[in-house]
């Protein structure tokens, strides 16, 4: 079972206005809801996806209920099992070292593009990393696109989906580079943190 978030098409990214959405394709998965900030910030700021005030609500956070929890736990025993048949991986630290650990899993192709709910469960591995590197918490997040886990920047509404960061590039057949997606994300969060309320 996979989680719904899949509704951006041709981007990582959708970013909602009055009018409807607009797909960018850059290079990771973020989303934030901000108040008219495409237009105010640029390209910097389109590395997001926000919504204008009065076109949908803000989205709300909750924390992770035992339940969320528990299917994150079995996202991340898919990955274990994985690295300890292939490479003898006796566990996951949650940390930077596990990065040589999930890239291996990625260039080796152990999961295909078909196997969403595996590739989403390299995203929750890889989101435990971005959470010990960067001020990330997991939450729970329910917007116009349905209920899901996603990385919260602080108590803002900046929100990484490390969720389908890697399984999108993969369906799509995109090189994934695991350090590349950390130091874009921490660039991002560096630039653009001065937007977020």
């Amino acid at each position: 079972m996979t989680w719904k978030r899949s509704f951006e098409c041709n981007g990582d990214v959708t970013t909602t206005i009055s009018r409807g959405h607009v797909d960018f394709n850059f290079p990771m998965t973020v989303r934030i809801s901000i108040m008219t900030a495409l237009l105010s910030i640029g390209i910097p700021g389109s590395f997001f996806s926000q919504s204008h005030r009065g076109a949908m609500p803000e989205p709300k956070f909750t924390e992770l209920t035992r339940e969320d929890s528990a299917r994150l736990e079995q996202q991340r025993a898919v990955v274990l099992a994985a690295a300890k048949q292939r490479y003898g991986t006796p566990t996951l630290t949650r940390t930077k070292s596990d990065l040589p650990v999930l890239q291996h899993l990625i260039d080796d192709g152990v999961f295909n593009k078909s196997e969403t709910y595996q590739l989403q469960s390299l995203g929750v591995a890889f989101g435990d990393v971005l959470a010990s590197e960067l001020p990330l918490r997991w939450v729970m997040v329910t917007d116009e696109f349905g209920t899901d886990p996603t990385l919260r920047f602080k108590n803002t509404t900046l929100q990484i989906n490390a969720l389908t960061m890697i399984s999108k590039r993969v369906e799509r057949d995109q090189p994934v580079s695991i350090q590349s997606l950390l130091d874009e994300t921490r660039k991002q969060l560096a630039v653009n943190k001065k937007n977020f309320r």
